[in-house]
């Protein structure tokens, strides 16, 4: 019976496809691509390129423009095979497609127009670019999408498309590979465990109506999924100051990275030791801030 009650509401209160204003449907598909989230995956993607010691403006902008596409369309298409398990969950009860306001046809044209037009724009800055956009999406949606329902590994299999942003950037800046794009992906692949278990820590009830197991432990919100993210939090500081020990940044990085490395340690202890979502909300908060401080901070001392 509770499978069915999100879709009663939604035919009651919300416009249909057909009902659908201009913009009322650019809102949402500004929904379906998580406006935001891809917006602030692209950040990530600005700031690899900005380290490399080239800069063209018409590649900066095929970057901003086909990384956003490209993350746009995981987004839509993730939504697409999760619509079923969005009407279980209260915080994803009002994405299109569980309200109807937008057919899974046309959620699908969309999704595959964002990736493809996406793929085109990174294409033309360098292949190279287009294959770690085409990598990040492949394993976004077609491993790490389904697996969140089977195992908690999901989440060391989704960091991999998560840290190529800012590789993809430096990639796209150079035209290759190296050892600092590799240390940026590093830095945002370690930082995604402590990110990603506290939203899981603090959402892990309604994950829980939608099957997924998200956090370390199978037991969920205990003392080792706390301990591992404290674990994380200190692999994820030492990762931080990699550019700093292969001399690809200056001093000014490491301070930083350790001074806001501390803050966080400090929030993921207290999680350790409270166990309290309202301290898991507080990690969670200090992983948005946390790594837009690194990347930049990395940007601005090597300029």
């Amino acid at each position: 019976m509770r499978k069915f009650i999100p879709t009663l509401i939604a035919q009651q209160t919300y416009t249909t496809p057909d009902r659908l204003t201009f913009m009322l449907r650019l809102r949402e598909y500004a929904v379906l691509t998580k406006l935001r989230l891809s917006f602030l995956v692209v950040v990530s993607a600005i700031t690899g390129y900005l380290m490399a010691d080239t800069f063209a403006g018409v590649d900066f902008s095929l970057l901003i423009f086909g990384g956003f596409l490209v993350t746009g369309s995981s987004n839509g298409f993730n939504q697409v095979i999760e619509r079923e398990y969005d009407k279980l969950m209260t915080r994803t009860q009002n994405r299109p497609l569980v309200k109807g306001s937008i057919s899974i046809t046309e959620a699908l044209i969309v999704s595959s127009l964002f990736g493809l037009v996406g793929l085109v724009l990174l294409y033309l800055i360098n292949p190279l670019s287009a294959i770690l956009g085409f990598l990040a999406l492949f394993s976004y949606v077609a491993i790490y999408t389904p697996m969140k329902r089977i195992s908690p590994w999901a989440v060391f299999v989704g960091a991999f498309p998560g840290a190529i942003p800012p590789m993809l950037g430096f990639v796209a800046a150079t035209g290759h590979f190296g050892l600092l794009p590799g240390l940026l992906f590093f830095v945002q692949f370690m930082w995604q465990f402590p990110h990603f278990w506290a939203i899981a820590w603090v959402l892990d009830d309604d994950y829980r109506k939608a099957g997924y197991r998200l956090l370390p432990s199978k037991f969920g919100r205990n003392h080792s999924s706390s301990f591992q993210i404290l674990l994380y939090t200190c692999a994820m500081i030492i990762a931080s100051a990699s550019p700093y020990v292969m001399e690809l940044t200056g001093t000014l990085s490491l301070i930083v990275c350790m001074v806001a490395g501390l803050f966080f340690y400090r929030y993921a202890l207290n999680l350790h030791h409270s166990q309290e979502n309202s301290d898991a909300r507080k990690v969670m908060f200090a992983s948005f801030v946390y790594l837009p401080i690194v990347q930049f901070i990395y940007v601005f001392d090597k300029l």
